[in-house]
């Protein structure tokens, strides 16, 4: 055996060795990988599930608006209706009572200028 040859087989043997302490890591990493396959499975598993229950909690949501959007438009419609209502009131019954005040107040105001124009009179004969 020649010197290249031991040569040779002392590099034979330190690879073996050096390959022997990096197989262990490298099964280990090998388990990390399989594990991390099957976290990622499992988070899609519940994912899944878990966006479907959102879909529909979001339809429901949806449903709910559409509700309170046609509550608040029938109450805007009776608010609209209450406020026509109040004006025919107004009109039909407002003006009417208006005239009617007003030409009480000007019978009022004649009748006490009348009489106050007479008082006046009657004190002078009497002095």
């Amino acid at each position: 055996m020649g010197v290249g040859e031991i040569a040779g087989l002392v590099a034979a043997i330190a690879f073996a060795v050096l390959a022997g302490f990096m197989i262990y890591p490298l099964i280990r990493l090998g388990k990390l990988f399989d594990q991390i396959a099957a976290t990622v499975k499992e988070s899609g598993d519940h994912a899944i599930p878990a966006l479907d229950e959102g879909v529909t909690t979001v339809k429901q949501v949806n449903k709910s608006l559409e509700d309170v959007n046609k509550i608040s438009a029938a109450a805007s419609t009776t608010a609209n209706n209450v406020g026509a209502l109040t004006d025919l009131y107004g009109s039909f019954l407002g003006k009417p009572v208006i005239k009617i005040a007003s030409a009480a107040y000007a019978l009022k105001s004649t009748a006490a200028s009348f009489l106050a124009e007479g008082k006046p009179a009657a004190k002078q004969e009497e002095k």
